[in-house]
Formats: C-alpha cells, sequence, structure tokens
C-alpha cells in the first residue's frame, strides 16, 4: 500500500526537526563539530541500500540463508550508527562540545536516522504473489 500525503508530510517534518535539533546545537554554542553527526546519519542507510542488491537468487528453489554481502552491509550500517551516536558523547566527555549540544546533537540524529527509517519502510516496493 502506497503512503499517504499525511505520511510524507510527517515525515519531512520530524526530518526537518532532527536537523534543527543539530544546528542548533552548532550554533548555540559556537561549535560546529556536532554537525558531523547529521553527515553520519545521512550516510548511514546507504551500505544497506547498496549491499541490498547482491543478495541470492529470488527465483532460487531453496532458501539458503542471509548472503555475505547483505549481512556486511548490515554491519556497516551498525558500525555507522553506533558512531552517529558515540561520536557526541566522546566529544562531550572531551570537554569539546558542550553537554547540552551532545544531547541536542544524539536527540537530533536519532530523530534523522529515524525518519530515513520510516521513509524506506513506508515506500518499499515489495510486491506480494497475490497483486
Amino acid at each position: 500500500m502506497a503512503a499517504s500525503i499525511r505520511t510524507v508530510v510527517f515525515l519531512a517534518m520530524v526530518l526537518a526537526v532532527g536537523f534543527l535539533m543539530i544546528i542548533l546545537s552548532c550554533v548555540l554554542w559556537q561549535n560546529w563539530l556536532p554537525l558531523l553527526v547529521a553527515l553520519t546519519f545521512v550516510i548511514a542507510p546507504l551500505p544497506n541500500a547498496l549491499f541490498s542488491h547482491c543478495g541470492a537468487d529470488e527465483f532460487a528453489g531453496t532458501y539458503e540463508g542471509a548472503s555475505g554481502p547483505i549481512d556486511l552491509g548490515r554491519f556497516i550500517t551498525a558500525m555507522i550508527v553506533t558512531s552517529g551516536f558515540a561520536l557526541p558523547i566522546v566529544l562531550a566527555h572531551a570537554q569539546v562540545i558542550h553537554k547540552a549540544a551532545c544531547i541536542m546533537s544524539i536527540f537530533g540524529g536519532g530523530l534523522v536516522y529515524g525518519t530515513i527509517l520510516a521513509y524506506s519502510a513506508a515506500f518499499s516496493q515489495e510486491e506480494s504473489e497475490f497483486d
């Protein structure tokens, strides 16, 4: 089922709030290092998108489980997401950024990545055998 226009508008608003939180975490304390969080969360879904087409043949008669490239894509995505959450914590611990900027950038990064996941789930092109 296709996503409605309300879904698109809601996801766009949540994405805007996420980027706003990240940008405010930079502007309010005059330190632009938390902006790297936005970059990591935007790049995070790319390995899944690239490696998802490297799976086994969909017309094969047997199920052989997940393939290596798909698992590698998921692993790289997990590493990027973990580093996206850990980077502001490490910067705040080293007193490079303010602790409030750390919290705002983590919250904004979570919103950005969650929006990307929700968008890809809402607009997935899975076709049923009975459609």
